[in-house]
Formats: C-alpha cells, structure tokens, sequence
C-alpha cells in the first residue's frame, strides 16, 4: 500500500529528451525562473549543461525539486528550485474547483494543466527560487540552477502531476480526494425522485427462454496479410514504425486466435525492443530502419550497438539466445565438461573455459540455460563478440556451421 509519504517523493533517474519545454505550462515554468535573471549568458550556459546531460537524476517533493548538477569541477553540484506548498484551505479550494468543472478534471486526467488553474498552480512573480552549493555568489540564478529549470520543464511536459507535488500533494492523493468530491458532486446533481419505470414481474423476469445457436466462428486466415500503406507525411509518425507495429500487432492478433496465447506475454520493454529490432538486419540498413533503432535504443536506455548486438542474438534463437548473449552463468557438471574433449577431438583447438564460455583467440561457445551451444565471433580481437550461426546442442556443430555461414 502507497502511503501519502510514499506519494509525496518522486526520483527521476532520466528526465525526456530535449531542453526547450513543449507545453505552455513548461514555457511558463522556464519564464519564472529567466524573468528572476537579467544575464542572458548564465542562462545560455544553462541550456547548453542541460543539453549535454549534466543533470542527474532529479527528486521532487513539496515544495523543493533538488539533483545534483556536474560542473566544470569534478564533484558535482547540490542544486535545487523551491516553490511554495499550498496551505490546506488552499488545496481544499483549488480540489473544490476542479472537482466541480468536468473540462479541469478531464485535463488533469490526460495529463495537461486545466487552464483554469494555470494562475493557482503555476509559479507567481519570484515564487521560484533557485539554491545551488556551488561558488557562484552573483545574483542566482547560477548555470546550475538554470540547467535544472530547463530539465525539470520536460518532466512537467510530461507529467504535471510533478508541478501539483510541489505544491505540496501527491498523485494518488490527488486522484483519490478528487474521485471522492467529484461523486460528491455527482449525488447532488441527481434528481430527488427517480424515474417512473414500469416494473417486470419476478416471475416474468426469470423464467427461461430460448436463444437461437450461435453462428459457427469463421474459418481463421492462413497469415497475418499486408498492413495498408502509410504516407510518408513530414507531420505524422514515421511509415516504417508504423508499418512495422501494424504488422507486430496483426501477426500477434493471428497467433491469439488460432492458439489462444500471446507470443510475447511476459517479455521485458528490452527484451520486446529487441524482438522488434530483429526484424531488420543491420546489415544495409535503410535511413528509416537505422531511426527505428535509434528511437528503440533510446526508449529502452541503450546504445544502438547494444541493441544491434542484440537483435542478432535474437535473430540466433529468441529469448534464450538473449539471455546467453547477456546473462552469464555457472553450469552444472556433463555436457559442460565433455564439450572442451570434443572439440579438441574434432581439430577445433584447445577452448578456455570462463563459467559458461568456452573460448580460443576469436571464436566463442556459450552455453544457454537450456542446454544449447551459441556460437560467437570477435570480428576485430579486441574482446567485442557477436553472435553468428545457429544454436545447436553439440558444441562441434554449432562452432562449425557458424564457420559456413
């Protein structure tokens, strides 16, 4: 159970990308703070930090948002904004007024500042003031603040319930009190007589009748077939994403009819990115398959030669093939064992065990969990492995056909 203690502590390990505040409410946070500072050069300074990721992972509770700023020193900087929680007669006031208009309450719901509260939530005239430990003593705010007013801008684009926690009340708080005053609300918009319906008799109401059969379910097609096409429009998401998710979601819809599970039930956001990121080789990639995994790397915090590393052990033989590309292990004595004599036996070298890795110069066997053998290539010696080939339970096999592929 989340606790109101609980709900008033957000930490934000990434903030979205980006420095310039999309919504009118991120702009109107970022004015606060430039209109406090008439030296344009800090602020400039500010975005540029901002831009190349100095912040670090920001925490907010009432009244006080605080992350740790890197500057040109090595120890980084405490820095924070602190804007003034509301009173209780103030949030019984501002939970009043949007309980009572359906527009603000279903706003706040999308995740968007009601209009009509932009001049109660939003900071006021020198509301916002800016601490920082470093030795900046001129007028605040220093770079390091305004790099953390940028940053914080995005995450209230994202989500304003941020901007309602400085005020001093958590989400869950704040939807619980507004379910509760809005069907409070409700009851007192009812009439007080109810409608006169005719009644059915008990007798009526409950005796059996008849339903003609249901007709037979229509046969289910052989495959997925062609998503439509998308045009390639400078203001709409792009075709090949589209494409791609339109085809995920049909072969997914097929494979739920005819066996009644879904092929990627239980998968991780990592694991389902890389599934999708499998689809296209990297091998001569388009400039749109080269953005899909771009943006796929970034949603899942990765770089896009982890996600190619990946995919390619995907392509190998899915989720386990993944989890030996990156989860190493220690195998229980058997097939383990015999592998190193077998492959000695077969002219293929004398293999280096490391857990369950057997490996001589450029060429790499891993043992999965269940029990097969992926073979893995250091294109260049210098200790960056790749999978190639199929997996296979004997350990010859796999090392060789990787060798014809």
């Amino acid at each position: 159970m989340i606790t109101a203690r609980d709900d008033r502590r957000r930490t934000f390990e990434t903030v979205p990308a980006g420095v310039a505040a999309v919504s009118w409410w991120g702009r109107a946070w970022v004015t606060a703070l430039e209109e406090v500072s008439h030296d344009t050069a800090r602020l400039a300074r500010g975005r540029a930090y901002a831009a190349k990721g100095h912040v670090d992972a920001v925490t907010v509770t009432p009244g006080r948002i605080v992350a740790y700023v890197r500057g040109s020193r090595a120890r980084p900087y405490r820095t924070e904004l602190t804007l003034p929680p509301f009173a209780d007669p103030e949030w019984d006031e501002l939970l009043e007024a949007v309980a009572a208009d359906p527009a603000a309450l279903a706003a706040l719901l999308e995740r968007e500042v009601p209009q009509s509260l932009a001049q109660s939530v939003l900071p006021g005239a020198g509301e916002l003031v800016p601490h920082c430990s470093c030795p900046d003593f001129g007028r605040p705010p220093c770079k390091h603040a305004a790099a953390l007013c940028y940053r914080a801008a995005r995450l209230l684009d994202e989500d304003p319930f941020v901007l309602l926690l400085l005020r001093g009340r958590g989400e869950r708080e704040l939807l619980e009190e507004l379910t509760r005053r809005n069907a409070a609300h409700a009851a007192r918009e009812q009439p007080d007589t109810a409608p006169d319906f005719p009644g059915v008799p008990a007798r009526a109401a409950l005796a059996r009748t008849g339903l003609p059969l249901l007709p037979a379910p229509l046969p289910a097609p052989a495959a997925a077939g062609l998503p439509p096409a998308y045009p390639a429009d400078p203001a709409a998401p792009d075709p090949l994403a589209l494409d791609q998710l339109a085809c995920d979601a049909a072969a997914r819809a097929l494979a739920l009819l005819t066996t009644g599970e879904d092929p990627i039930a239980g998968l991780s956001l990592w694991e389902d990115a890389v599934r999708l990121a499998s689809a296209h080789p990297t091998a001569g990639l388009t400039g749109a398959a080269r953005a899909l995994y771009r943006d796929l790397a970034r949603a899942t915090g990765r770089t896009t030669t982890d996600l190619a590393r990946a995919a390619a052990a995907w392509r190998q033989g899915g989720r386990p093939a993944l989890a030996a590309l990156e989860e190493p292990w220690d195998p229980p004595a058997g097939p383990f064992d015999r592998a190193r004599p077998a492959l000695l036996a077969a002219g293929l070298g004398s293999f280096r065990p490391d857990r369950n890795r057997l490996t001589i110069r450029t060429r790499q066997l891993r043992l999965g969990r269940e029990g097969l053998w992926y073979c893995y290539e250091d294109r260049l010696g210098d200790n960056d492995w790749w999978p190639k080939g199929r997996p296979s339970p004997d350990p010859v096999t796999a090392l060789t056909q990787s060798a014809d592929s």
